[in-house]
């Protein structure tokens, strides 16, 4: 694949235009979005140019939205160091504090020929990386059981015991492996036309513009919450849909602000009558499951634009749709490990360790541009009348960023500061907390939430 840059050079429009044209969206309108501020997080990766790019994009799929409803094409504006910020953590909490954002055991770890990483922040994930290791759960054990590994035969041992693992890989290294090079070979993000749908009807807000819109978001940590965050921010009703015992609460107060969040059991023929019931008001559904899951249990995409003709279906995957690994689980950090991320970041550093990206921008910019396709999604609804479904992943996202290294940062940004925050106080069910400005502007419509963050499985499952 062709770098993009080589120095900290602005390459955030042509990044536009590839997302947009990614989106299958209008042409000439990529130009219509206007980057104000300066900045860059530093890494070796250009993360600011792709955070402000992948917030245009879902703001220009917004304004693609307004002016199909209206016949008012509003104007988009994005602010490169609030978007940067908006890819790390956008809560203050005030007089509290977040849970960890990792459990004790998760980490990088030098095996016997490089490294790699072990996901375990879920507790099944937790067992199987330490009954392949044979070990108790404390990090200098772990270590030393590690060591006596080489990283692609541990990895390949904890995936088959239903844990989660990457050992690292070059970029080069990615591009021959079979999985590298199927999702390389895959697009940025798929679409493909569904069923006749009826026409939107009531009227329509300029200043709330998914008003009125249902979403059904079976997503989980941490690219589809981005995107659901996204669409409730503007409006959407937006219903959060957790197995009984999941918990991730170390991002559940930054991702759930405008949602009501239940709890469905689809394994039971109970929780699965209740998600089609949902399913049949929604207008939206966004899920971020394995390939085979929904098939599984009989809730197939072909099953769901069954049951809600018109659906606008988004889905999520964390190694790509096709490839050895099309089922494999994953998440943003293990990709990173996969895709040559971290090993590139390790060289230019000149560390003796793996060096991630400041965020997660894996996970944060395919939460915008799974937001974008809904967007694009609800406006092709009302050009064509009919419904669509698209999907991408995690490994996809991560070929389009290591494609765009980026060298030192003059203009370096830092910690939010007491001015990136909005003056309103979120009183969450965790306690008080500042949320930050938002990095986007679209006409008049501005980007809140009128529900506070809150508990998973608070609410019922029920529009």
């Amino acid at each position: 694949m062709p770098l993009r840059s080589t120095a900290e050079t602005n390459v955030v429009y042509p990044m536009i235009s590839e997302l947009w044209d990614a989106l299958g969206g209008k042409p000439g309108m990529s130009g219509t979005a206007e980057i104000v501020g300066r900045g860059a997080l530093p890494s070796a990766f250009a993360v600011s140019d792709f955070a402000a790019a992948a917030v245009a994009s879902a703001g220009m799929a917004l304004a693609e939205w307004i002016d199909a409803r209206s016949g008012t094409l509003a104007s988009v504006t994005v602010d490169r160091r609030l978007a940067s910020l908006w890819f790390g953590f956008s809560i203050a909490p005030q007089g509290w504090a977040l849970p960890p954002a990792w459990d004790p055991v998760a980490g990088d770890y030098a095996s016997a020929d490089g490294w790699i990483r072990l996901h375990t922040n879920a507790p099944h994930h937790r067992e199987a990386a330490l009954k392949v290791l044979g070990t108790a759960a404390e990090r200098s054990a772990v270590a030393a059981a590690v060591a006596r590994w080489r990283g692609d035969e541990l990895e390949a041992a904890i995936v088959a015991e239903q844990g989660c693992a990457a050992a690292m890989r070059s970029t080069r290294q990615w591009a021959e492996h079979p999985q590298g090079r199927a999702v390389l070979a895959e697009p940025l993000m798929r679409m493909e036309t569904g069923d006749e749908a009826a026409a939107f009807e009531g009227a329509f807000d300029l200043l709330r513009p998914l008003r009125g819109l249902k979403v059904l978001d079976m997503t989980r940590v941490l690219a589809g919450p981005v995107a659901t965050r996204f669409l409730a921010g503007f409006g959407a009703d937006v219903l959060r849909i957790d197995p009984p015992s999941w918990q991730e609460p170390g991002v559940v107060p930054e991702v759930t602000p405008g949602k009501r969040c239940a709890r469905l059991d689809l394994k039971t023929g109970a929780g699965r009558e209740r998600f089609r019931a949902l399913l049949l008001e929604a207008d939206v559904v966004v899920h971020g499951y394995r390939s085979e899951a929904l098939e599984a249990l009989g809730l197939g995409s072909e099953v769901r634009a069954s049951i809600r003709p018109g659906l606008i279906d988004v889905s999520l995957d964390a190694y790509g749709w096709s490839g050895p690994w099309v089922n494999r689980r994953g998440f943003d950090s293990l990709v990173q490990m996969s895709c040559g991320i971290a090993e590139l970041g390790m060289r230019q550093a000149g560390a003796d360790r793996p060096v991630p990206l400041p965020v997660q921008a894996l996970d944060q910019g395919a939460g915008y541009l799974m937001a974008a396709a809904v967007l694009r999604g609800l406006a092709l609804r009302v050009q064509t009348g009919t419904g669509s479904r698209w999907r991408t992943s995690l490994a996809r996202v991560g070929g389009f960023l290591a494609a765009c290294p980026q060298g030192p940062v003059a203009d370096p940004i830092g910690k939010a500061e007491p001015a990136d925050y909005a003056q309103k106080v979120e009183s969450t069910d965790w306690g008080p907390a500042l949320r930050l400005r938002s990095p986007l502007s679209v006409g008049d419509a501005e980007m809140h939430w009128g529900r506070p963050a809150g508990e998973l499985g608070a609410s019922a499952a029920v529009w």
